[in-house]
């Protein structure tokens, strides 16, 4: 029996990452849309908008901080005050 030697595979999820932005702005943007989304649907009694502002909020608030520290390569560095 002989062993299969695997080519290296392409990452897809670290180009995708490489979109994401890198200062904060963007982010909390993304959650306060998400507030004003499901704020709006609670008040027209629209369920879809509802779930469109909580899916904003946890994109912007979790999972999109998230993708961006796991992918980096190295932590951002600290600056010491003075």
């Amino acid at each position: 029996m002989s062993a299969m030697i695997i080519g290296p595979m392409p990452d897809p999820v670290l180009p995708l990452a490489a979109l994401l932005p890198h200062s904060a702005t963007p982010y909390i943007a993304l959650v306060l849309i998400g507030f004003a989304m499901g704020i709006l649907g609670h008040l027209s009694r629209t369920r879809f908008l509802v779930v469109a502002g909580v899916v904003l909020i946890s994109l912007g608030a979790f999972l999109f901080p998230l993708v961006l520290n796991l992918t980096e390569d190295a932590p951002p560095s600290v600056q010491r005050s003075r």
